[in-house]
């Protein structure tokens, strides 16, 4: 399998591809960046790994890449600026994301390549994917939720002092402000999350506001997040590249789910080689359905804004 990470210069993609190189299961990786030297650079750095890592193609490039790819993963996006609101970053981010579309256009995608937007506001940009290259709902995937669900996993097996593997959870909904952590299916090892000792409610709170709040405390800390973010990219090419069928918190467009349609968010979703193979309605508390479909409502409101914008 070819994997195709464009804006593989920067961090997030840079991650990405690390991820991938030491994850040994897809057979290319191609770093694609409007900054062809910082690319390539990147490339040679993960060549280098290669010895000790896995038998893998490692290139860097443009969009000569993405005709022979098997995923296409976009990473690339802008940041905030300082006094600049949440919508008009929106705004630039769809732009470019608008522009980048229009180049795989150009170069044209093999039949059963998946698209695979990473790119911020994902749930916005993973519609607009959809539409503009006119692909089936199942092939264009958003990483969603899924980066959320495994920060809360990691600081609720902090919290108890647990090995993180043993913590399952999901966050779901807008990978933003209105997303929900899904505490009626939050386990360790099997056991209930709300019958382990020690736990308590306001644990509960405190660790879903420092999930919400992850993104911001990495950019504090570091200028911006990447290997987190670089593993729950590999977590879904993973699951693509061997058909694994992996339920995962990504983002697809919904015709149905816990009667949600017509938006992209992120529910249980079954992924494999052909991409989104189903979407599960679990059972969910009363109060986390309303809460999603709340979430999906916020979404509808920002994707009118944004296709009225772009038309």
């Amino acid at each position: 399998m070819k994997v195709s990470i464009i804006g593989g210069g920067g961090l997030v993609g840079s991650c990405a591809g690390f991820a991938l190189q030491c994850g040994g299961v897809v057979r290319e990786i191609a770093l694609l960046d409007l900054n062809q030297e910082v690319a390539a650079g990147q490339a040679l750095d993960l060549l280098h790994g290669g010895p000790s890592t896995a038998d893998q193609i490692i290139s860097s490039g443009s969009y000569e890449h993405i005709p022979d790819s098997d995923v296409i993963c976009i990473t690339a996006g802008l940041r905030r600026k300082p006094d600049e609101s949440r919508l008009d970053l929106i705004n630039r981010n769809v732009e470019l994301f608008l522009g980048i579309l229009d180049q795989i256009k150009a170069v044209g995608m093999k039949k059963d390549a998946i698209c695979f937007v990473v790119s911020n506001p994902v749930d916005i940009l993973t519609y607009l994917a959809a539409k503009k290259l006119e692909l089936p709902a199942s092939k264009v995937i958003g990483l969603g939720t899924q980066l959320d669900t495994i920060r809360f996993r990691s600081l609720i097996a902090q919290e108890l002092k647990l090995p993180p593997t043993q913590v399952k959870g999901m966050i779901l909904g807008e990978h933003g402000d209105s997303m929900l952590p899904v505490w009626s299916a939050a386990s360790v090892n099997g056991l209930p999350l709300d019958k382990f000792p020690g736990w308590t409610h306001n644990m509960a709170n405190e660790l879903f506001k420092r999930t919400k709040g992850s993104g911001a405390e990495v950019i504090k800390g570091k200028g911006g997040a990447g290997f987190a973010v670089g593993i729950a990219i590999r977590d879904v090419i993973e699951s693509i590249a061997l058909n694994s069928q992996q339920v995962l918190p990504v983002s697809s467009i919904q015709n149905g789910c816990y009667d949600i349609r017509d938006v992209s968010i992120s529910v249980p979703t079954v992924i494999g080689r052909c991409g989104v193979m189903g979407q599960l309605e679990i059972d969910l508390w009363p109060k986390e359905v309303q809460q999603l479909r709340q979430s999906a409502q916020v979404l509808r409101g920002t994707l009118k804004t944004v296709l009225d914008r772009v038309g």
